[in-house]
């Protein structure tokens, strides 16, 4: 049997099984480092395949490790299972009907790591049935929604020893994620401020809210004068109260910067702290900085990238059925005129290279993009960066969802346990267990990817962009 033929057996065989696995961790939605339920289940699961899990890895709890072999290569599949807030939403339907609880999959995390989960027991399926030396792991990645879980492992050393990753990510498009992304650093500033009667003595207070307000007006002016592909984007935590005939004595705002590499990202933080500083300065108050996060910029490895290319073209795509299509439809109808007009803007950060010809009249896709290197960069971050910067590592996406569906959308949630989603996510996996499978049968096919990477980490060296005092944290702690 060829390779790619017992890849896509055996996800045909189990099919039923990671679906059901997709659809718990989907109604066990949580958010980064409280996955407790989705990281405990999915341990078990891997436990229940035969793999050794290692709880606790890097010092997060709800973070693991799954493994199966002996000797190299040694191959890592990274999976995700946290979800967002305010994005319940009641699976299949083309209208936003939320949950009471408000968290879901928005980014489709429930199928990401089932997935990669897919791929590993695949993979360990074959060395097994075929005596093979080399080592599988899973690696359970909590956080990555504005936690940068893998950086925080990254800097633990988790990832050592593994010759490669593979993952993926939920999209509309099939195709390899060659682009290059954004670094970032997540920040707080606390303002502290006295409090007084806004009435009686206004004149003995000192607003904190002000000074975040200041504080915000003030680089909405750096706005102009930043590089092109920067990004600066925030959220007012804390607003000092309910009462407005009270000065408020302490306001919170937590930042995220991007930019195009970690350098970059700090020079932009630094500037970011001089209007902070000039905010307490105007309004006498006090301001403290708590860096949150941060993670690097992606380093894609061509050479992996080409095998997983061609990996995805051999397991191919099923032709999407009539309920799928017009359920694609429903949902293609729900966007707004604008995600309409942008559906390929959307694909593009995925990888997908193309006018989007292929798709008149059709609202879901039903090809594989081709495959380009490129020196674009997706603006939008990733912790699978901070892998790519300590081992070679390749993405892909397949289509999970309708045409122009953007992230972290209602109608992302929705499509989260549909039948296309569940093709998209075993297409993903056995495209990644079968570039595994040929690295295993063929070692020779290390050698450039290895060489790849080290003449890159050789004028390239790796500096975790988290210092070492700050430790992961649940959202809003």
């Amino acid at each position: 049997m060829s390779l790619h033929a017992f890849t896509k057996d055996y996800l045909k065989q189990h099919a039923t099984y990671f679906e059901q696995v997709s659809e718990y961790i989907f109604y066990h939605p949580e958010t980064r480092f409280e996955e407790y339920e989705s990281a405990k289940y999915l341990a078990e699961q891997c436990e229940r395949q035969g793999f050794i899990v290692e709880r606790g890895v890097g010092g997060i709890e709800t973070a693991f490790t799954a493994t199966f072999g002996q000797g190299h290569p040694v191959i890592g599949f990274l999976g995700e299972f946290d979800a967002l807030p305010e994005l319940s939403q009641e699976p299949s339907s083309v209208e936003e009907k939320r949950w009471e609880r408000h968290i879901g999959h928005g980014c489709g995390h429930n199928l990401l790591g089932t997935g990669a989960f897919a791929a590993a027991c695949a993979a360990k399926a074959y060395l097994e049935e075929h005596k093979l030396p080399g080592t599988v792991k899973f690696f359970g990645c909590p956080g990555e929604e504005g936690g940068s879980g893998k950086t925080f492992m990254a800097r633990e050393g988790v990832f050592d020893g593994t010759d490669l990753a593979l993952t993926w990510h939920p999209s509309p498009t099939n195709s390899i994620m060659s682009l290059s992304t954004l670094a970032n650093i997540q920040v707080f500033y606390r303002f502290k401020g006295v409090p007084s009667h806004a009435a009686n003595s206004p004149h003995l207070g000192r607003s904190a809210l002000d000074a975040v307000e200041l504080m915000n007006t003030g680089v909405q002016y750096l706005r102009e004068h930043m590089p092109d592909q920067a990004r600066i984007h925030y959220a007012i935590t804390n607003t000092g109260g309910f009462a407005p005939n009270v000065v408020q004595a302490n306001a919170e705002v937590l930042y995220l910067v991007r930019d195009v590499n970690t350098e970059r990202v700090m020079d932009l933080f630094e500037r970011v702290n001089k209007i902070a500083e000039g905010a307490a300065l105007m309004t006498e108050t006090k301001v403290t900085v708590e860096v949150d996060k941060a993670c690097s910029n992606y380093i894609p490895n061509r050479a992996l990238e080409e095998i997983l290319y061609e990996s995805l073209q051999e397991i191919g795509i099923e032709p999407p059925t009539d309920d799928e299509k017009e359920y694609a439809k429903g949902i293609f109808e729900s966007l707004s005129k604008p995600e309409q007009k942008d559906y390929l803007g959307v694909m593009k950060g995925f990888g997908y290279v193309g006018d989007g010809s292929e798709f008149l009249g059709k609202y879901v896709s039903d090809c594989i993009a081709p495959y380009e290197i490129t020196t674009e960069i997706l603006t939008a971050s990733t912790d699978v960066s901070d892998v790519s910067w300590i081992l070679p590592t390749a993405q892909l996406s397949t289509s999970t969802s309708a045409l122009g569906t953007p992230l972290h959308t209602w109608q992302m949630t929705s499509q989260g346990l549909s039948s296309n989603a569940h093709k998209g996510m075993l297409r993903a996996g056995a495209s990644m267990a079968l570039t595994a499978l040929k690295i295993f049968e063929n070692t020779d096919l290390l050698a450039p990817i290895r060489d790849e990477f080290v003449e890159f980490a050789k004028e390239n060296p790796y500096t975790c962009p988290i210092p070492e005092g700050v430790q992961p944290s649940p959202l809003g702690s």
